[in-house]
């Protein structure tokens, strides 16, 4: 079978693998959908520590059930359409018990430490199905938008901190699919008031507001940024702020334009070297901040991501707008790094 697989940085082949075989407690997927992200291209540049090569890469996968293991559990069989979750918590530490599975301590994930979905087929793990990992993809829900519920899991983790409240104004740092989710999220599910767009790259910004409808879009390459927010709320500041982009001075900028009260999602992780930022204390201190980390997201995400799919409330199929072949797989990672479209998807 043709498959992408991760050798070192900067060296992805595709290249032709045997197909893998299904074990008692694994079920064997055709993949339909594997969509790409930036971790994709960071993975490409950089590799990753819990990536031992060579490794078949792509984590935001759907696709159609062909075999099942004898000894898995459920009802599962040939022709189930699924979606499977990417960070695969271990079920049984401190944080799991907690249920906080999202920062699970021995988390490991598909794509790293299990073969991915940049393939003609995979295997979901037991490992997966241990945790409740493969989820039934809902009726009129298509495996392109199924394969994006991944994504979009990792975005109700972070809003869900926040208590976004209906009429609460919002801004949303980074035009990428991300914050595309983040918007229609704060706008669909939290009813949020006005939910403002930020970006410094004007041709992506424009593409992104032109599907997702934000009440205000601000190129920060153009305005101080904390000024404008400031004027656009009487100078009270934004209630919610959530930065979905890997930049050190955005959640800076979030703490000084944040109202009393205001909450604040750090979404997007900074590089490892310059993972540090300055910020005023006593701004926290004095307007009561709260400031949230959000990594990753639990089974039940991905689920409820397919339920709000599915529903209507949350849609996504206009937001993945290339759509490539598998044997093309390489294009992808420069339209993504390029910002040429909102979502990219792979079929085999």
């Amino acid at each position: 079978m043709l498959a992408l697989r991760f050798y070192a940085p900067e060296d992805l082949r595709l290249e032709d693998v045997p197909e893998p075989t299904c074990g008692t407690d694994e079920v064997k997927i055709r993949v339909k959908n594997c969509s790409t992200c930036g971790t994709d291209v960071k993975i490409r540049k950089n590799g990753h520590q819990n990536l031992t090569p060579p490794r078949i890469i792509g984590h935001e996968i759907a696709g159609e059930v062909v075999e099942v293991g004898s000894g898995v559990a459920g009802d599962w069989k040939p022709g189930d359409r699924v979606q499977v979750i990417a960070a695969v918590p271990c079920g049984k530490c401190h944080e799991c018990r907690k249920g906080w599975m999202a920062v699970c301590q021995n988390q490991t994930s598909v794509g790293y430490q299990y073969d991915g979905g940049f393939a003609e087929y995979m295997i979901v793990p037991r490992e997966v199905l241990a945790v409740d990992g493969m989820n039934r993809i809902p009726d009129g829900v298509g495996f392109a938008e199924a394969s994006a519920a991944e994504p979009f899991a990792c975005a109700i983790n972070a809003q869900e901190q926040l208590g976004i409240e209906p009429g609460d104004d919002v801004v949303i740092f980074g035009a990428g699919p991300i914050g595309c989710l983040h918007v229609r999220i704060a706008r669909g599910v939290h009813r949020a008031g006005r939910v403002i767009l930020v970006d410094i790259n004007s041709e992506r910004l424009k593409m992104s507001a032109d599907a997702v409808q934000p009440d205000v879009v601000i190129n920060a390459s153009e305005v101080n940024i904390v000024e404008e927010i400031l004027k656009l709320t009487d100078g009270r500041g934004a209630d919610v702020i959530i930065t979905a982009t890997p930049a050190n001075i955005t959640q800076e900028q979030a703490v000084s334009m944040a109202a009393r009260n205001g909450r604040i999602s750090f979404f997007g992780g900074l590089p490892k070297t310059n993972p540090t930022i300055t910020l005023d204390s006593n701004l926290v201190h004095y307007r009561q901040l709260h400031i949230h980390g959000a990594n990753g997201s639990a089974p039940e995400h991905n689920r409820r991501a397919l339920d709000y799919i599915a529903s209507g409330e949350v849609p996504v199929a206009d937001l993945i707008t290339r759509r490539i072949r598998l044997r093309d797989v390489m294009d992808a990672f420069g339209i993504v790094e390029r910002g040429e479209a909102i979502k990219v998807t792979v079929e085999p």
